[in-house]
């Protein structure tokens, strides 16, 4: 039986050829955004030793997409373009050394990560292939929070963290915990909408995760993963019957759970919080006035400080923009929204298919998430959440002869 969907055309490109190694590739790309600092650990992990998996991830993901890739053969891509001139800024800051060495080393970091980025851009054909990549790497990240938190409760849900789920294996804080759950969730549910996945692989994705990110009452990403997804879905609504179903259920199960557990969504949202934090959004205000009141040259106004740890006088800024202003000053706050707004607008002029609301979906999360998280002006997982999003937006290189549509759109496990 032909499992096209009415979200499909005839133009849509067909994943020719993607070696193997090239997923093993992206998923070295995730667990070098993982970070080395989070909650204690099970057993206790030195940060150095974590750095050096972390940074050996990248180095690895390099030397295998060279190899798999020595003719250095790329494609034109305005989002990799825009983060090559980032890397630019970047240096430029961090020459002058105000952050230190660290600074350089930043660079060089995220030197490496933009250089594996081009070298994949040889199979960025808009085809599904690397959202399953995604999806599998970043469950298997899940997997290891999920294990933590069976072999023991207690140091998943610490007291520091108010009860939040942090990882006890690796160290992950919540908002990490959720923006994966909350980003995984949404691809699975618009490939099981598009019929690219069946029920059972995505019931195994989706529910897990969920749980997970109901337990790390993680504010940020449960809005990014709403609203990106009714941004995601909503692409389609014109096209697609199935989309107008999912969006008519949504909103009807969205509603009766807001009238019938209204006191549990308003306990489980304030997370404990006196209004007062609330409003000040868990005092990132604070840090965020003082940054912008904080005195600067005309140098550091531009092209900011260089790359550091995304604080200010040792309190995190939690704030993508910001972080980047402090960091890369104004040119690279210029740069960031010019990605954000040229990867947007390539896909609202896109015909409506299942590779353009992923690309939307995951666009809107970055820049929902942007306002409270930081890591939109470094390697982070943010920029590879937007490198998925190019992918799916790039025109194919060739189309694969398509003899068996049959066998071509019959849905796949994740």
């Amino acid at each position: 039986m032909d499992t096209r969907t009415d979200t499909q055309t005839a133009a849509e490109p067909a994943a020719v050829g993607t070696p193997r190694i090239v997923g093993v590739v992206w998923g070295l790309l995730v667990l070098n955004t993982l970070g080395s600092a989070g909650a204690k650990t099970i057993v206790p992990l030195p940060r150095s030793l974590i750095q050096m998996v972390t940074m050996g991830a990248l180095v690895a993901a390099f030397a295998l997409a060279l190899a798999v890739n020595l003719r250095l053969r790329i494609r034109p891509s305005a989002y990799l373009l825009l983060l090559s001139l980032l890397l630019v800024t970047s240096v430029l800051s961090s020459a002058h050394l105000e952050s230190g060495f660290g600074a350089l080393f930043r660079c060089f970091r995220l030197a490496l990560f933009v250089g594996t980025l081009w070298l994949l851009s040889r199979w960025w054909d808009g085809s599904l292939t690397f959202v399953r990549y995604h999806i599998r790497a970043y469950f298997a990240v899940l997997g290891s929070v999920a294990a933590g938190l069976a072999v023991s409760p207690g140091a998943a849900l610490p007291d520091l963290y108010g009860g939040r789920l942090v990882g006890a294996l690796w160290p992950l804080t919540p908002p990490q915990i959720g923006q994966y759950a909350a980003v995984i969730i949404g691809l699975t549910v618009l490939l099981l909408m598009g019929r690219r996945t069946d029920r059972t692989s995505a019931a195994v994705v989706i529910v897990p995760s969920f749980v997970l990110l109901a337990l790390t009452h993680t504010r940020t990403a449960t809005l990014g993963l709403f609203l990106g997804l009714a941004l995601g879905i909503g692409s389609l609504m014109l096209t697609s019957a199935a989309a107008r179903r999912f969006f008519s259920w949504a909103v009807l199960v969205g509603a009766v759970a807001a009238v019938g557990f209204a006191g549990a969504l308003q306990t489980w949202f304030l997370r404990g919080q006196t209004k007062e934090n609330f409003s000040s959004l868990t005092g990132r205000a604070k840090v965020w006035d003082a940054l912008l009141a904080a005195p600067r040259t005309t140098s550091e106004q531009l092209l900011g400080v260089g790359l550091g740890d995304k604080s200010f006088g040792g309190l995190p800024i939690d704030n993508s923009w910001l972080a980047v202003y402090n960091e890369q000053g104004l040119i690279g706050v210029t740069l960031v929204a010019i990605i954000i707004v040229v990867l947007g607008g390539v896909a609202l002029l896109r015909p409506p298919s299942l590779q353009r609301a992923c690309a939307i979906f995951l666009i809107s999360y970055c820049a929902i998430a942007s306002y409270t998280e930081a890591g939109l002006g470094d390697a982070s997982p943010y920029l590879l959440h937007l490198a998925l999003a190019a992918s799916l937006l790039a025109a194919p290189a060739a189309t694969a002869p398509r003899s068996t549509p049959e066998l071509a759109d019959r849905p796949e496990v994740i």
